[in-house]
């Protein structure tokens, strides 16, 4: 992105090699670890046998989502279970946020407390009734749950009428025929179960995790909303049935700018998928023509997590998803002509994650200057790994990437404090302002192990705006509804969406950073249903939420 004012004084620096992020070197924010004090006391279980079972190293996702309403963001954790009957029991975790940094745990009792075999989450109001329900993907069968207010949830699958007892991972909700309506798009991963799980070796002696390779593929879905709490399988009918495909990671986004959101998948060993909403409830697979099905190699990648965001302001939404390790994280730029380029293998971002196996990742402005960076969740999939490819390790350190501006990135990784050097084998990752001081923090999964909860602290001095958006007329999530803000240091844009990363949900609140910009000179609103909202001189360091019929609520 470019900031107008100074297009070509910034252009001439990023030119010259140097950081122009900020408009000064660095920005002195630190990543503190503060999982244990803020009160997180969980472990994920991903059923471990000494089998080596396919779905073991395959981990589960995390959420951030204000479940009761109460403007705070509370975390949820997604659980395995044992597949040997051990006498334990796992479940997810859900945590209230406190308000005061810390959380409390009040799973029992909240209905949410089944035990599962989860993967993923993604998060929408289904019935437009104020409450954010939750749809929690899992080995044995997706559950669709119901908020029904203060903190209690009403498993609602059986009634929905939605059924997906496939290998789901990530979920996304999205309003695809602009009816008022969230829909649910649901990744599915392989054909496998515990009687047919294959055996792998690395060394041809002793087994290992196998690769997706080895399984056959299955279809995603996709669930259309027809009021009164049931869903219609239209799957086959939009266009969207792929036997073949072994997905993992889902974007939803406006790729070509023409109003109607668009769906990328990302798939295992499996060309990548970009369908093009054609406005008439039918999808078109366009991905061989953008250019995002294959590596630059012409080989399907390890393609796990994925996210979208216009990262250099040229009004365009790219993408980025996290791939196997020897393969590097893509970062596909919008050509705004229906093709993308993967400007990863010329950049910082493709040389520093080369080695690494990157499960979730997103783009969000972790320094608030107004140009969306890059987190990449990092940990391989096999324990061994290490002896076969001494390069590489199982545990590894997430990546940070600073957007500094032009469509250059920075690797400041080892800049933001020791505890973001922390070695994981990271899974789903998410972001949220869970403190409410306006910069984004991050929560990362781990498989068969405790998630981290990092606080966004340090010296960062730049202001923000965190816009919430209420539909009426349009879904009530505002799934889809564009934000555009104008302050004197430029535009900038981001759409609501669903999902996202690796099996994971980060807050639906939009945070435009604003760097030295003292206020908004302009918000605009555009909702699916085709209103359009604008307001003036919107003070920054604030929270505004913006009803699509009332305007901004005080």
């Amino acid at each position: 992105m470019k900031v107008q004012s100074i297009f070509l004084v910034s252009a001439l620096v990023a030119g010259a090699g140097f950081s122009i992020a900020g408009f000064v070197p660095g920005t002195g924010v630190q990543f503190a670890d503060v999982t244990q004090n803020a009160g997180i006391r969980f472990s994920h279980n991903s059923g471990h046998t000494g089998k080596k079972l396919m779905p073991e190293t395959v981990g589960s996702g995390c959420a951030f989502i204000d479940l009761d309403g109460d403007g705070w963001a509370d975390i949820l954790l997604i659980n395995g279970k044992d597949f040997t009957p051990s006498g334990r029991r796992s479940l997810p975790a859900f945590y209230h946020n406190n308000r005061d940094g810390t959380f409390t745990d009040v799973t029992r009792g909240s209905g949410l407390d089944i035990e599962m075999y989860g993967m993923g989450v993604s998060v929408a109001d289904y019935d437009n009734d104020g409450r954010p329900d939750l749809y929690v993907t899992a080995l044995e069968g997706d559950r669709l749950f119901h908020n029904e207010g203060q903190g209690r949830f009403r498993d609602a699958t059986a009634q929905s009428g939605i059924h997906n007892a496939n290998f789901g991972t990530g979920s996304a909700w999205l309003d695809y025929d602009k009816d008022g309506k969230a829909d649910l798009f649901v990744a599915n991963y392989i054909q496998w179960s515990k009687d047919k799980d294959l055996w792998c070796s690395m060394d041809g002696s002793t087994k290992s995790f196998c690769t997706p390779e080895t399984y056959k593929g299955t279809s995603s879905k996709l669930f259309h909303n027809l009021g009164n709490g049931k869903f219609e399988d239209v799957t086959e009918k939009a266009g969207l049935g792929d036997k073949a495909s072994k997905s993992l990671g889902i974007v939803t986004f406006d790729y070509n700018g023409d109003g109607w959101t668009d769906i990328f998948v990302s798939n295992d060993t499996q060309p990548s998928k970009l369908y093009k909403n054609n406005g008439n409830g039918t999808f078109t697979e366009e991905g061989m023509q953008a250019g995002i099905a294959f590596g630059e190699d012409g080989v399907a990648r390890g393609a796990m997590g994925a996210d979208a965001a216009d990262y250099d302001r040229s009004g365009r939404p790219h993408l980025l998803v996290g791939n196997f390790s020897n393969q590097m994280l893509a970062l596909y730029h919008n050509e705004g002509n229906g093709f993308f380029i993967d400007q990863a293998p010329s950049t910082t971002i493709g040389h520093s994650s080369l080695l690494s196996l990157t499960f979730g990742a997103f783009f969000f402005d972790f320094d608030l200057d107004g140009y969306p960076d890059i987190l990449a969740a990092n940990g391989h999939i096999e324990p061994d790994i290490n002896r076969i490819q001494s390069k590489i390790s199982y545990r590894e350190a997430p990546l940070l990437f600073r957007n500094t501006g032009g469509g250059h990135f920075e690797n400041v990784s080892n800049d933001v404090g020791p505890d973001f050097r922390k070695q994981m084998v990271a899974r789903g990752a998410a972001y949220a302002d869970f403190d409410h001081d306006g910069d984004l923090d991050v929560l990362i999964s781990n498989n068969d192990g405790p998630p981290v909860l990092y606080r966004n602290d340090g010296g960062n001095k730049n202001n923000w705006l965190t816009v919430r958006l209420t539909g009426t007329k349009s879904n009530r999530s505002a799934l889809g509804a564009v934000a555009r803000v104008q302050s004197a240091s430029g535009k900038q844009w981001q759409t609501v969406h669903s999902g996202s990363s690796y099996c994971s949900q980060s807050e639906e609140a939009l945070t435009f950073g604003l760097g030295r910009d003292a206020s908004a000179a302009s918000l605009e609103v555009e909702w699916p249903s085709g209103a359009k909202q604008q307001f003036k001189n919107v003070p920054a360091k604030g929270f505004v939420t913006v009803d699509e019929a009332r305007g901004i609520l005080k």
